[in-house]
Protein backbone atom coordinates (compact mmCIF):
# COMPACT_ATOMS: atom_id res chain seq x y z
CA UNK A 1 0.00 0.00 0.00
CA UNK A 2 1.47 3.36 -1.12
CA UNK A 3 -1.13 5.35 0.52
CA UNK A 4 -3.00 5.51 4.07
CA UNK A 5 -6.22 3.36 3.89
CA UNK A 6 -8.82 6.46 4.32
CA UNK A 7 -11.17 8.32 2.66
CA UNK A 8 -12.74 11.54 3.24
CA UNK A 9 -16.80 11.58 2.06
CA UNK A 10 -17.87 13.73 5.24
CA UNK A 11 -17.17 15.76 8.11
CA UNK A 12 -17.17 12.44 10.44
CA UNK A 13 -14.75 10.92 7.70
CA UNK A 14 -12.55 14.07 8.17
CA UNK A 15 -12.65 13.76 11.93
CA UNK A 16 -11.93 10.00 12.16
CA UNK A 17 -8.71 10.90 10.36
CA UNK A 18 -7.49 13.29 11.98
CA UNK A 19 -7.96 11.29 15.66
CA UNK A 20 -6.61 7.88 14.08
CA UNK A 21 -3.59 9.50 12.47
CA UNK A 22 -2.59 12.25 14.42
CA UNK A 23 -0.89 14.22 11.42
CA UNK A 24 -2.24 14.67 8.25
CA UNK A 25 -1.79 17.23 6.04
CA UNK A 26 -4.87 19.19 3.86
CA UNK A 27 -2.78 19.56 0.87
CA UNK A 28 -0.16 17.11 -1.17
CA UNK A 29 3.08 17.73 -0.09
CA UNK A 30 6.23 15.83 -0.15
CA UNK A 31 5.20 12.37 0.61
CA UNK A 32 2.76 11.19 -2.06
CA UNK A 33 -0.40 9.74 -0.62
CA UNK A 34 0.13 11.38 2.69
CA UNK A 35 -2.84 14.00 2.52
CA UNK A 36 -6.54 15.04 2.39
CA UNK A 37 -6.91 16.53 -1.30
CA UNK A 38 -5.74 12.45 -2.18
CA UNK A 39 -8.03 10.83 -0.11
CA UNK A 40 -11.10 13.16 -0.57
CA UNK A 41 -14.23 12.54 -2.64
CA UNK A 42 -14.34 14.88 -6.05
CA UNK A 43 -17.79 16.05 -5.03
CA UNK A 44 -16.31 17.40 -1.67
CA UNK A 45 -13.52 19.25 -2.97
CA UNK A 46 -13.14 22.15 -5.18
CA UNK A 47 -13.03 21.91 -8.77
CA UNK A 48 -12.88 25.08 -11.37
CA UNK A 49 -16.58 25.14 -12.59
CA UNK A 50 -18.32 23.18 -9.50
CA UNK A 51 -19.87 24.69 -6.52
CA UNK A 52 -18.65 22.53 -3.83
CA UNK A 53 -16.32 23.53 -0.92
CA UNK A 54 -18.00 20.83 1.61
CA UNK A 55 -14.50 19.65 2.95
CA UNK A 56 -13.44 23.78 2.89
CA UNK A 57 -16.52 24.15 5.21
CA UNK A 58 -15.53 21.60 7.32
CA UNK A 59 -12.51 22.45 8.84
CA UNK A 60 -13.80 25.34 11.78
CA UNK A 61 -15.91 22.56 13.42
CA UNK A 62 -14.13 19.92 13.31
CA UNK A 63 -11.17 21.99 14.97
CA UNK A 64 -13.92 23.08 17.15
CA UNK A 65 -15.40 19.35 18.03
CA UNK A 66 -11.87 17.61 18.27
CA UNK A 67 -9.94 20.59 19.97
CA UNK A 68 -7.09 19.45 17.55
CA UNK A 69 -4.64 21.92 15.54
CA UNK A 70 -4.89 23.43 12.40
CA UNK A 71 -1.93 25.90 10.63
CA UNK A 72 0.73 26.04 8.57
CA UNK A 73 3.18 23.65 9.89
CA UNK A 74 4.34 21.48 6.80
CA UNK A 75 5.97 22.83 3.77
CA UNK A 76 4.32 26.26 4.61
CA UNK A 77 1.08 24.45 4.22
CA UNK A 78 -1.83 24.04 6.21
CA UNK A 79 -2.44 20.42 8.52
CA UNK A 80 -4.20 19.11 11.43
CA UNK A 81 -2.41 17.85 13.66
CA UNK A 82 -3.91 16.06 17.00
CA UNK A 83 -4.17 17.52 20.38
CA UNK A 84 -2.20 14.04 21.45
CA UNK A 85 0.65 14.99 19.17
CA UNK A 86 0.95 18.69 19.02
CA UNK A 87 2.38 19.28 22.60
CA UNK A 88 5.84 17.18 20.42
CA UNK A 89 5.38 19.10 17.38
CA UNK A 90 5.25 22.70 19.13
CA UNK A 91 8.24 21.58 21.13
CA UNK A 92 10.24 20.10 18.44
CA UNK A 93 9.60 23.29 16.29
CA UNK A 94 9.91 25.84 19.19
CA UNK A 95 13.37 23.87 20.29
CA UNK A 96 12.35 24.30 23.78
CA UNK A 97 11.44 28.01 23.50
CA UNK A 98 8.44 30.09 24.91
CA UNK A 99 8.04 32.70 22.65
CA UNK A 100 9.56 35.47 24.90
CA UNK A 101 12.72 33.32 26.07
CA UNK A 102 13.32 33.04 22.10
CA UNK A 103 12.87 36.94 21.59
CA UNK A 104 15.33 37.43 24.60
CA UNK A 105 18.04 35.04 23.55
CA UNK A 106 17.79 36.99 20.01
CA UNK A 107 15.81 33.93 18.22
CA UNK A 108 12.85 35.99 17.05
CA UNK A 109 12.33 39.04 15.39
CA UNK A 110 10.83 42.18 16.26
CA UNK A 111 8.03 42.05 13.83
CA UNK A 112 7.33 38.51 14.98
CA UNK A 113 7.32 39.77 18.24
CA UNK A 114 5.26 42.40 17.87
CA UNK A 115 2.52 39.84 15.71
CA UNK A 116 2.92 37.53 18.55
CA UNK A 117 2.04 40.01 21.33
CA UNK A 118 -1.19 40.69 19.28
CA UNK A 119 -2.62 37.36 19.02
CA UNK A 120 -1.33 36.41 22.19
CA UNK A 121 -2.90 39.19 24.17
CA UNK A 122 -6.45 39.10 21.98
CA UNK A 123 -7.08 35.58 21.09
CA UNK A 124 -9.15 34.24 19.46
CA UNK A 125 -8.61 37.56 16.94
CA UNK A 126 -9.91 37.29 13.49
CA UNK A 127 -7.58 38.15 10.53
CA UNK A 128 -9.13 41.68 9.48
CA UNK A 129 -9.37 42.58 13.30
CA UNK A 130 -5.79 41.54 13.68
CA UNK A 131 -4.50 43.19 10.60
CA UNK A 132 -6.63 46.43 11.83
CA UNK A 133 -5.28 47.12 15.17
CA UNK A 134 -1.61 46.28 13.79
CA UNK A 135 -1.91 48.67 11.07
CA UNK A 136 -1.26 45.79 8.62
CA UNK A 137 -2.13 47.87 5.67
CA UNK A 138 -0.89 49.31 2.24
CA UNK A 139 1.41 52.11 3.94
CA UNK A 140 1.22 50.85 7.11
CA UNK A 141 3.03 47.84 9.07
CA UNK A 142 4.82 45.24 6.41
CA UNK A 143 5.26 42.25 6.99
CA UNK A 144 2.47 40.86 7.71
CA UNK A 145 2.19 36.95 5.62
CA UNK A 146 6.32 36.49 6.73
CA UNK A 147 5.88 36.51 10.57
CA UNK A 148 2.04 34.58 10.76
CA UNK A 149 3.40 31.94 8.14
CA UNK A 150 6.96 31.54 10.93
CA UNK A 151 4.83 31.90 14.02
CA UNK A 152 2.83 28.66 12.49
CA UNK A 153 5.84 26.90 11.02
CA UNK A 154 6.81 27.37 14.79
CA UNK A 155 3.51 26.38 16.66
CA UNK A 156 3.66 29.64 18.66
CA UNK A 157 0.11 30.67 16.49
CA UNK A 158 -2.64 28.41 15.11
CA UNK A 159 -5.67 28.59 13.67
CA UNK A 160 -9.23 28.30 16.02
CA UNK A 161 -11.73 28.27 13.70
CA UNK A 162 -12.98 30.02 10.68
CA UNK A 163 -16.06 32.67 10.76
CA UNK A 164 -18.51 32.59 8.02
CA UNK A 165 -20.05 35.92 6.93
CA UNK A 166 -24.18 35.89 7.26
CA UNK A 167 -26.91 36.77 4.95
CA UNK A 168 -30.47 38.45 5.80
CA UNK A 169 -31.52 34.90 6.11
CA UNK A 170 -28.92 33.71 8.79
CA UNK A 171 -27.14 32.07 6.26
CA UNK A 172 -23.60 31.68 6.31
CA UNK A 173 -21.89 32.41 2.84
CA UNK A 174 -18.44 33.19 1.11
CA UNK A 175 -15.11 32.40 2.49
CA UNK A 176 -14.57 31.51 6.23
CA UNK A 177 -12.30 34.44 8.04
CA UNK A 178 -9.26 32.81 9.91
CA UNK A 179 -9.56 33.33 13.36
CA UNK A 180 -6.06 32.83 15.56
CA UNK A 181 -4.95 31.80 18.58
CA UNK A 182 -1.73 30.85 20.50
CA UNK A 183 -2.33 27.06 21.51
CA UNK A 184 -1.87 27.89 25.70
CA UNK A 185 -5.21 30.06 24.85
CA UNK A 186 -6.81 27.46 22.67
CA UNK A 187 -5.57 24.27 24.44
CA UNK A 188 -5.27 25.55 27.52
CA UNK A 189 -3.02 22.77 30.34
CA UNK A 190 -3.76 20.08 28.01
CA UNK A 191 -0.89 21.56 25.89
CA UNK A 192 1.00 23.76 28.94
CA UNK A 193 1.41 20.35 30.93
CA UNK A 194 2.84 18.47 27.89
CA UNK A 195 4.56 21.04 25.10
CA UNK A 196 8.15 21.21 27.51
CA UNK A 197 7.86 17.33 29.15
CA UNK A 198 10.37 16.12 26.87
CA UNK A 199 13.66 17.25 25.36
CA UNK A 200 13.40 19.13 21.50
CA UNK A 201 15.16 16.15 20.14
CA UNK A 202 13.29 13.44 22.02
CA UNK A 203 9.83 15.15 20.91
CA UNK A 204 11.34 15.16 17.19
CA UNK A 205 12.42 11.36 17.17
CA UNK A 206 8.94 10.64 18.80
CA UNK A 207 7.01 12.39 15.86
CA UNK A 208 9.42 10.86 13.51
CA UNK A 209 8.63 7.27 14.65
CA UNK A 210 4.97 7.86 14.27
CA UNK A 211 5.21 9.21 10.62
CA UNK A 212 7.45 6.11 9.69
CA UNK A 213 4.93 3.62 11.36
CA UNK A 214 2.29 5.56 9.61
CA UNK A 215 4.01 5.84 6.21
CA UNK A 216 6.11 2.69 6.04
CA UNK A 217 6.01 3.10 1.83
CA UNK A 218 7.57 6.84 2.05
CA UNK A 219 11.24 7.61 1.40
CA UNK A 220 13.18 8.30 4.56
CA UNK A 221 14.43 11.66 3.11
CA UNK A 222 10.90 12.91 2.13
CA UNK A 223 9.58 11.81 5.52
CA UNK A 224 12.77 14.10 7.40
CA UNK A 225 11.62 16.81 4.88
CA UNK A 226 8.19 17.10 6.20
CA UNK A 227 9.05 17.22 9.43
CA UNK A 228 12.25 19.47 9.53
CA UNK A 229 10.13 22.11 6.83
Amino acid sequence: MDKLDFYVRSMDDLTEAIERFGVIPFFRNSVPGFSIEEHVDPSCWYTEGVDSWKVWEWKGPVIRATGCAYGKFFEKKAAFVSREWFPDLANYRRDGYDFDARYDDGLASRKDLELYDLIAKNAPILSKTLKAMGDYRRGGRTGFDTSLNRLQRQCYVLTSDFVYALDRFGRPYGWGAAEYSTPESLMGESFTEQVYARTPSESRERLAEHLRQLLPWADEKAVQKLLDS
